[in-house]
């Protein structure tokens, strides 16, 4: 997903790519929760506004994943950190190849579900998206409940990569969280970590 070769490739992800990703991140932790929450509720105003809320934020997750790729084609991404063992290895690039393919299925996703029912996808009131699929009661179940499993998919993957990040930056601090994050955010969690954890990190 890179044209740099393996030598090229830089020590750390470029500003760009580490923004998206907290941005993304943030979204996701927010729309995945909620979509759970709206089936929930009675019917009624408070409902469809944040369907409208939950539809609009996946299409801002859609437009922000397709500038991720962007980013890391145009400015490449570091190699495996050299602490990280075979399977973490192996753990990492599934999760992080996993992810990326659920931002783009997911919104999709809804999207034609919501174009099954012929409900229209408002994205923040700015604009309508347009339908694609005729409506029709058994695409609209197959299509909505696909949703529904690759949300309970995503936020599986969610929770083991956040605690891969978590054991690395505050259990094992070898420097591989601070390669995504800002760089304020990565000296604050260098000072944390004290000498040890800045030594990982110039390895």
């Amino acid at each position: 997903m890179s044209n740099a070769s393996p030598n090229d490739r830089p020590e750390t992800y470029s500003a760009a790519s580490k923004w998206l990703h907290w941005l993304i991140a943030g979204l996701v932790l927010v729309a995945l929760p909620m979509g759970v929450i709206l089936d929930k509720l009675p019917e009624g105003p408070l409902q469809d506004r944040l369907f409208d809320l939950h539809r609009s934020l996946g299409v801002l997750v859609l437009a922000l994943a397709v500038l991720r790729v962007a980013a890391r084609w145009t400015f490449g991404a570091p190699a495996p950190a050299a602490s990280l063992t075979p399977f973490e290895r192996a753990a990492s690039a599934a999760a992080h190849h996993s992810l990326l393919l659920l931002l783009f299925l997911q919104p999709i996703v809804g999207w034609l579900s919501m174009d099954a029912y012929r409900a229209d996808v408002s994205v923040f009131g700015l604009f309508t998206l347009p339908h694609l699929l005729p409506q029709g009661d058994a695409a609209y179940k197959l299509l909505s409940g696909a949703h529904t499993v690759l949300g309970y998919l995503m936020a599986l993957i969610l929770v083991a990569h956040i605690g891969g990040g978590l054991l690395h930056g505050f259990v094992k601090r070898d420097g591989v969280l601070n390669r995504m994050l800002p760089a304020n955010w990565g000296r604050s969690l260098d000072q944390s970590a004290g000498p040890a954890g800045k030594a990982k990190r110039s390895e």
